[in-house]
């Protein structure tokens, strides 16, 4: 079902933590619920420098979120801005038809956390920070 490249990312994800004094922070889904992602960027010379995420969710959206954290690393705003959720798909060589929406995550959130980074404030009303812990359907990475 999962390709190499997802599985690698499932079982050793990059990235993975917080950053207490981030300059931008982006999270989407809901953690009560269903798949839940949070991303931490440090920016420097408008290029991100450091960048960690958490998680909750299926292995699909554990191995997306872990390869757009690898895309962005280094980038300037712009270019970061511009990973799309096909371009994060295509880093894991294809998502099974029924986890496409798997990609959405680490895509919505890296926006979210430059737009919280360039306006100080989050691009989505009703965004979720709660950092309730996973259900017991979901690895937590």
């Amino acid at each position: 079902m999962y390709g190499e490249k997802i599985i690698q990312h499932f079982l050793n994800p990059q990235n993975v933590g917080e950053i207490p004094d981030a300059d931008g922070v982006g999270v989407v889904g809901d953690p009560s619920c269903g798949d839940y992602l949070k991303v931490w960027i440090k920016v420097e010379d408008n290029r991100i420098t450091k960048i960690k995420f958490k998680c909750q969710g299926c292995p699909a959206a554990i191995a997306t979120s872990s390869v757009m954290t690898e895309m962005a690393l280094g980038k300037d705003l712009n270019e970061a801005a511009e990973i799309s959720a096909e371009m994060i798909e295509e880093a894991l060589g294809g998502l099974p038809e029924g986890k496409r929406h798997c990609s959405n995550l680490g895509a919505d959130a890296l926006y979210e956390a430059i737009i919280s980074h360039v306006f100080g404030g989050s691009a989505r009303r009703g965004s979720e920070t709660s950092n309730s812990s996973p259900d017991e359907n979901h690895r937590q990475a």
